[in-house]
């Protein structure tokens, strides 16, 4: 009867432990998403960004200048560019 009731406390803090990592850990990622630094576009020289346009988890960029105008489409969470399209002349 004696190691039930220990096994039985110890299973209680186990308990308690992996449900405070568990909000540390959620609490943590809430609070610091990735991809926080600046954004910085790969385009010519010359370009600048006329319009910005949200669309669920990414946005889109209108460009002008430095060549054709275009639009680059960004993962919104990372900052990475998942498409160009452009006009070919």
């Amino acid at each position: 009867m004696q190691a039930l009731k220990i096994l039985t406390g110890v299973m209680g803090v186990l308990i308690v432990v992996g449900v405070v990592v568990l909000g540390v850990v959620v609490s943590g990622r809430m609070a610091a998403p990735k991809g926080g630094g600046p954004v910085v576009l790969d385009e010519p020289e010359g370009s600048r960004i006329v319009q910005v346009s949200a669309a669920g988890d990414r946005v889109v960029a209108l460009l002008q200048g430095g060549g054709p105008d275009r639009m680059v489409v960004l993962d919104a969470r990372s900052g990475t560019v998942v498409a160009r399209m452009g006009l070919a002349h």
